[in-house]
């Protein structure tokens, strides 16, 4: 049995292309969910009650790869989850069109997708942790962008209160910027919340 399902982003736009597509391909009208939402939303009503009723050996047919995954990873758990409940997926147009789950050479190319998703999540992995040990030795705190070291911060706080410096001499020499330095401590040499911040997460 072949089960549909069509999205559109906002009210405004009309889901008569895709239902076309889609009866076109043989799919029933009563057989074709519909939502209007945007595709990075979770609450998708419509979608959630059309796997439910998806069974094995049933095939869900799309328009268009992005009808369906709010991302290439959500794109990629669904599909496993269809695959794995022995349910095809259809996918008529796009950059996809070549997908077709009920097929040797279309569970090939979902392959590749699957392999571009892992690929994409070690990315991510790598960046976030090339981005946290940049973070420790430039002695930013807790992924807060604080430049400033303790004894700097100490060192500011007197310059500011005894204005024995001025200000960009003082933002020269600690290698901040006039902004940071103002976040961090008053023009009377006070502690900000986000120099106490600092200060406490440093341990002084």
């Amino acid at each position: 049995m072949k089960i549909g399902y069509a999205r559109v982003s906002t009210h405004d736009q009309q889901t008569d292309l895709q239902m076309d597509a889609l009866v076109e391909h043989g799919v029933k009208v009563e057989d074709i969910y519909q939502d209007v939402a945007s595709g990075k939303k979770d609450d998708r009503p419509a979608l959630l009650a059309c796997l439910k009723a998806l069974r094995e050996g049933d095939t869900l047919v799309i328009w268009k790869l992005d009808r369906l995954g709010r991302d290439l990873r959500h794109l990629v758990n669904t599909v496993h989850d269809l695959t794995n409940r022995g349910i095809g997926l259809r996918v008529l147009a796009g950059h996809g069109a070549s997908i077709d789950t009920t097929t040797a050479s279309g569970k090939l190319i979902f392959g590749i997708f699957a392999s571009l998703a892992e690929f994409e999540r070690e990315l991510i992995r790598e960046r976030t942790m090339a981005g946290m040990q940049a973070a420790r030795a430039r002695g930013r705190m807790g992924g807060r962008k604080f430049v400033l070291t303790p004894s700097g911060l100490r060192r500011a706080q007197a310059a500011m209160a005894h204005r024995d410096t001025n200000v960009a001499d003082l933002c020269a020499e600690l290698r901040i910027t006039r902004n940071t330095l103002y976040r961090l401590v008053s023009p009377a040499g006070e502690l900000r919340p986000d120099g106490e911040k600092l200060l406490k997460l440093a341990g002084k």
